[in-house]
């Protein structure tokens, strides 16, 4: 079972950047499709960005489009997430996951980390 744990949440103001971590482990992580979640008090996790297992698929949630970036680097079993021009909207806890893909959407693995906070101030 691969262990995720992510990390580079802070907060920052309106307009700034952070770029997030998830580092996996495990011998896996390059044959797995990843994808970046977050989750604000009371609602369901969102799935904001994927990446496929080579890296060269990206998709993202509309809120984050043009602004957030997903990479990964497949040497180091770890994967990204630039944010930048962060909203207050987007504070919340983010999560990393493995994903697979069944007809058009992704559904992510039962194991989930324990997630990193971004908090974004107006």
């Amino acid at each position: 079972q691969v262990q995720l744990v992510e990390s580079g949440g802070g907060l920052v103001q309106a307009g700034g950047s952070l770029r997030l971590s998830c580092a996996a482990s495990g011998s896996t992580f390059s044959v797995n499709s990843m994808g970046w979640y977050r989750q604000t008090p009371g609602n369901e996790r969102e799935l904001i960005a994927t990446i496929t297992n080579g890296g060269s698929g990206t998709d993202y949630a509309d809120s984050v489009k043009g602004r957030f970036t997903i990479s990964r680097d497949n040497a180091k079993n770890t994967m990204y997430l630039q944010m930048n021009s962060l909203k207050p909207e987007d504070t919340a806890v983010y999560y990393c996951n493995t994903v697979r893909k069944y007809g058009s959407r992704w559904y992510p693995a039962d194991h989930w980390g324990q997630g990193t906070q971004v908090t974004v101030s107006s």
